[in-house]
């Protein structure tokens, strides 16, 4: 029993330490990003690929109109002609005159990857020195392009990435999915970037110089990959440049109906950490210590239900938001199966 309890104690051990260390990269990694801007303001093509209408998507779009940029263009892409969110779209275009916004339905598609497809036929109507990739639940404070385009101001910088942290669950799976994602993905992210065991390149937001994106060969190869993030920022990197993280969290939301919703895009996000990092992705059961917690009290391990408790509060607790960027990081992602446009 002390063997068996001491084998089951020993991930939970070993995932604590790893919450530890992480929180304090956290601190570092926002520390250490300058929030200055440069005052360069090129010209910049906000794209947001959009699929059906979702959760507060009026609300989330329309913050993409009210960027304190001074040169900027907003483009809603769908990819099909019947897409019921376009009415909302031209809703919004007609309510922000001052603006340029443009809607762009075009059904061509460059490979199974959905959403890389959407993004790509939006790039081609773009117009803009940097262009910057945003998902449709995407909730943009006024400041958000400022912040994402500056770290573009360094040559070597090839791609700009936000972190992004979920609200607004209505649900159980919904605050399953926002309690997951605040507390396991994005600090994952940060661990992966402190300690460069890894590479991380968040799709919902980021930046890129026209230059760069025409340099690494385009979007369309990207059309066959499952995590087309991720191999945008191994062809930023191979081309010789650097992936920043800007000192900002934008905020997503969560739109989790139904368990089957939840259950589909649990699997999903595994499948994409599976391909992009297949160690790290074993791994993980070093670090998700709940099960081996539940495990210990079902053995009768002293104090049992104390260490599940502690598990519990360790894994799921989600720290206050700042305004100088939140340690509760996360992001739902606009992210569906191939061959689906979100």
């Amino acid at each position: 029993m002390l063997a068996l309890s001491t084998l089951l104690l020993a991930p939970i051990v070993i995932s604590c330490l790893y919450w530890i260390a992480t929180s304090l990269m956290m601190v570092r990694f926002f520390r250490d990003r300058p929030r200055e801007g440069s005052g360069w303001l090129p010209a910049v093509s906000l794209i947001k690929p959009v699929c059906g209408v979702e959760k507060n998507l009026y609300e989330n779009l329309s913050t993409a109109c009210r960027q304190t940029y001074p040169d900027y263009e907003v483009i809603f892409s769908v990819q099909d002609s019947n897409d019921p969110a376009l009415p909302l779209l031209e809703r919004i275009r007609d309510e922000n005159s001052s603006v340029p916004v443009r809607i762009v339905v075009d059904g061509a598609s460059a490979g199974p990857n959905g959403r890389l497809s959407n993004i790509l036929n939006a790039t081609s109507h773009a117009t803009g020195q940097v262009l910057v990739y945003s998902d449709s639940d995407m909730h943009l404070e006024p400041v958000y392009l400022r912040t994402i385009v500056a770290p573009l101001a360094d040559p070597c910088v090839g791609v700009a990435c936000t972190l992004y942290r979920a609200q607004g669950a209505n649900n159980l799976f919904e605050a399953l999915e926002l309690l997951s994602l605040n507390t396991d993905f994005v600090p994952a992210m940060v661990f992966a970037t402190e300690t460069g065991v890894a590479l991380a390149c968040p799709g919902a937001s980021q930046a890129i110089r026209r230059e760069t994106l025409t340099r690494i060969g385009g979007l369309a190869p990207m059309a066959y990959t499952l995590v087309e993030d991720l191999e945008l920022g191994r062809a930023v990197v191979a081309a010789g440049l650097t992936i920043a993280f800007a000192p900002h969290v934008a905020v997503t939301g969560v739109d989790l109906p139904r368990a089957s919703v939840w259950w589909r895009h649990q699997v999903y996000w595994e499948q994409n950490t599976r391909v992009a990092n297949p160690v790290g992705y074993f791994f993980t059961w070093l670090v998700r210590g709940i099960p081996f917690a539940g495990l210990y009290v079902l053995s009768g391990g002293a104090g049992g239900w104390l260490v599940l408790a502690d598990r519990g509060c360790c894994r799921y607790e989600t720290p206050p938001v700042s305004s100088c960027g939140p340690p509760a990081l996360s992001g739902e992602r606009c992210t569906g199966v191939a061959g689906s446009s979100c």
